[in-house]
């Protein structure tokens, strides 16, 4: 139980100072990145594919007309939230972005009701109550629509909803995306090159460097975090998650000195609020009805 911990504790600390990586691209076009994203992604994950001897598998899931549907959707959902979550990053939108992370998991829930017709308890209402007032009163305040977060925390909830009827595990099912995102990532990589705009063969090596390891920046935390929920409840999960999105604010206050507004903490403290009360909630719940049995 304490390595399947400490393997999620690992997964959502790197996911919280990856700002910092795409960081050192920040001169490079986000559609650029995205398109080297695309493609060093599927190309660590097909080697973890083959060093596990999966590819039969693979392979035969692909003939399936549902699956291939399921994670072309997937594919093109997440590559959204990766463009947006780069040129966030990259234009000094961090804290904003982190926002969207803090509210994914409650935006889930309430597409569980919408879409799987699962049904809440009260104090769980509350909860996405504060997290409107959390959206709605900064915006009503300095009058503009928190794009950013909203497209992160929906882009990502519909993306683990679709999922979630899938059938593949979650490497397989990354490998197909992003086996989808192939083609788009070499067309849009081969057009940037064709008309002298793109990196390769002429930016610094250092660049070089960090786009090939965009593959790694996407799956190795991945596989730490897939390793981990094999062994550690859900419950547990669904608090260490809120590691990655509390370094990014961090990191976007104090590294990126970006502005904090005060129609923004109130934001924030309403849509903190809202997460104490989901997890006390659902704490009060677990042990409740560890209780009755």
């Amino acid at each position: 139980m304490k390595r399947g911990t400490w393997l999620a504790v690992a997964a959502y600390l790197i996911w919280g100072l990856l700002p910092i990586f795409w960081k050192q691209l920040h001169h490079l076009p986000p559609l650029e990145i995205l398109g080297h994203r695309m493609i060093w992604s599927f190309a660590f994950l097909a080697m973890i594919l083959a060093h596990r001897g999966q590819w039969p598998a693979w392979r035969a899931a692909f003939k399936n007309k549902r699956t291939r549907h399921i994670y072309m959707g997937t594919g093109a959902i997440i590559s959204g939230n990766w463009l947006t979550f780069i040129w966030a990053i990259n234009n000094g939108y961090l804290v904003e972005a982190s926002l969207g992370y803090f509210l994914n998991p409650l935006i889930t829930v309430l597409l569980g009701v919408l879409f799987l017709k699962e049904k809440l308890r009260r104090m769980q209402w509350v909860a996405l109550g504060l997290v409107l007032a959390g959206v709605a009163i900064p915006m009503l305040q300095y009058g503009r629509v928190p794009w950013i977060a909203l497209i992160l925390a929906f882009s990502f909830a519909f993306y683990s909803l679709l999922k979630k009827s899938g059938p593949l595990e979650s490497i397989p099912s990354m490998g197909m995306e992003t086996g989808w995102m192939l083609i788009p990532g070499l067309t849009l990589l081969i057009v940037l090159q064709v008309k002298g705009q793109g990196a390769m063969g002429h930016a610094p090596a250092a660049d070089h460097l960090f786009l090939f390891l965009t593959g790694l920046a996407t799956a190795g935390p991945l596989l730490l975090f897939t390793a981990a929920a094999r062994i550690i409840p859900l419950s547990r999960i669904g608090v260490l998650q809120y590691i990655a999105p509390t370094l990014q604010f961090i990191l976007g206050i104090t590294l990126y000195h970006e502005p904090f507004t005060r129609a923004q903490a109130i934001g924030f403290s309403l849509v903190w609020a809202a997460i104490a009360v989901y997890l006390g909630e659902g704490l009060y719940a677990s042990r409740k009805n560890q209780g009755m049995s």
